[in-house]
């Protein structure tokens, strides 16, 4: 254990902001550099070593957390650094941008606030690149076997580096010009630097995995024709269909999904444009969806120049504490400020979309909404509630529906669908087609980066135990598995 009345006398403290007025003149990372070290090794000591650890049951991958806090409390970091990659392929991802479903479970959390897992995590892998103790791990020899990994977002990144190192010969297909999916261009600057992946993909590339950018498995290569050239594929396209919104007014000008408007401004980092050619400078910008997707968007508009920025939500406002029908150790609902809503803008629950309007030129002009209720379980429109807010820029953040299919790959592989539309796989996540395997949110549907990364590390174990009859690859999930809920 690391301070055995930590937790009585340490209280919780996180990592430190910019202030707001310095942070959305820029595209950095929100938190004050280097803040972190000076207490993150009392924030550690915190834990409580559990005689069971119900952090590990909140995190799918299993994180050796009363392990690593340990060893961060002693400030052992290259100990700390080598159980957090135990399970874990890429925790300076899950560190900046997981929601943390091992905090919400920590045993701490029934009556205190919950340790600082994602601080300490972060601080751990952070601290390891300085000191360089992450390296290249690549296989002592190789297997002959050959695999093609189709997207490069978490699941397809964590998939490609198990089978890498397992020996195989792992190409990664990506459809985009970079590397990354929706970590390099659906996760603004601000949330995390792009270094960080960066990085991961040089040491990757380092272990032996080969990367295929602007490749589109269904358009550029048919997906038949990929099955013959490699002894197994595995499918890690995502779930990258945003859910619309079929109300009047919506084929007006200005009105995008979220998904449309979020990665130019990351082109522009990128260095690919002086100014985004979708923009918030000077607009009514209006985001509908109340998730970690609209809040990137608000956080971009703030940083373009809005000249006001309202996010809609059709649920009722979440509490501020834990409802009695999702006790400790489940994953609550609850009232969340991003550093984007710190930032500004107007949140308003409980209202519908109901129609757009647009000026002569056919460019939107204002939203249309109305307030709603339960009633008999469903959501119902309040009479009388009708108003209108102006709108230049809307951005449609409502979740994703499934895998694409559009660019012919699930039809051009035969691949069998769940009821849910995601493509159906057995316990080895196998799909119906030989030798072809699903990872990530195109198998579970819209998920959390930590399921993905979980899901490509089992994923690749059932790969290769198909190549090779036999597998010492770890396996944290299973296709069944779900979040800890009630």
């Amino acid at each position: 254990m690391a301070d055995p009345k930590g937790f009585l006398t340490t209280g919780r403290e996180v990592a430190t902001t910019r202030p707001v007025g310095e942070r959305v003149k820029d595209w950095n990372e929100v938190y004050v550099p280097g803040s972190l070290l000076p207490i993150i090794s009392k924030q550690a000591g915190r834990c409580m070593d559990c005689g069971i650890p119900f952090c590990h049951n909140g995190c799918p991958l299993g994180n050796l957390i009363p392990e690593w806090n340990d060893y961060a409390y002693r400030e052992d970091w290259q100990a700390a650094s080598e159980r957090l990659h135990a399970t874990n392929n890429f925790p300076e991802f899950t560190g900046r941008l997981c929601p943390a479903p091992c905090e919400s479970a920590c045993v701490l959390g029934i009556n205190q606030p919950a340790v600082t897992i994602k601080n300490v995590e972060v601080s751990i892998i952070d601290k390891a690149w300085d000191s360089n103790d992450v390296r290249p791990q690549a296989p002592e020899r190789l297997s002959g076997k050959t695999v093609a990994v189709i997207g490069s977002g978490p699941a397809g990144l964590a998939a490609a580096q198990q089978l890498t190192r397992a020996g195989h010969t792992v190409a990664v297909y990506e459809r985009a010009d970079r590397i990354g999916g929706l970590l390099r261009y659906g996760i603004p600057e601000f949330k995390m630097e792009k270094v960080h992946i960066n990085r991961r993909i040089e040491q990757m590339r380092a272990e032996g995995t080969k990367f295929r950018t602007e490749v589109e498995i269904g358009r550029d290569i048919d997906a038949a024709k990929l099955r013959k050239r490699y002894d197994a594929v595995v499918i890690a396209a995502g779930a990258t269909v945003s859910r619309d919104l079929p109300v009047p007014g919506r084929e007006l000008n200005g009105i995008h999904f979220a998904m449309e408007y979020l990665p130019l401004s990351n082109k522009v980092q990128e260095g690919d444009f002086v100014t985004p050619p979708i923009t918030a400078e000077g607009k009514h910008v209006v985001v509908i969806g109340g998730g970690d997707t609209g809040a990137d968007c608000v956080g971009t508009a703030h940083r373009q120049g809005a000249a006001s920025v309202t996010q809609l939500e059709i649920m009722p406002r979440p509490g501020d504490e834990r409802n009695p029908g999702q006790p400790w150790p489940t994953f609550p609902m609850l009232y969340k400020v991003t550093s984007a809503h710190e930032e500004g803008g107007e949140r308003v629950y409980s209202v519908s979309t109901t129609h757009f309007e647009g000026d002569e030129d056919g460019n939107v002009q204002s939203l249309h909404l109305a307030e709603v209720e339960f009633l008999d379980g469903k959501l119902t429109q309040k009479p009388g509630t009708e108003r209108s807010i102006p709108a230049q820029l809307v951005t449609l953040a409502m979740g994703f529906t499934g895998t694409d299919q559009a660019n012919g790959l699930v039809q051009q592989f035969g691949l069998e669908l769940d009821e849910r539309g995601n493509v159906a796989r057995d316990a080895d996540f196998a799909t119906n087609v030989d030798g072809v395997f699903v990872a990530g949110d195109a198998g579970r549907g819209q998920s959390l980066i930590v399921w993905a990364i979980a899901e490509g590390r089992s994923a690749a174990r059932g790969v290769d135990r198909y190549l090779t009859g036999a597998s010492d690859l770890p396996a944290p999930i299973r296709p069944t598995d779900r979040a800890l809920t009630v």
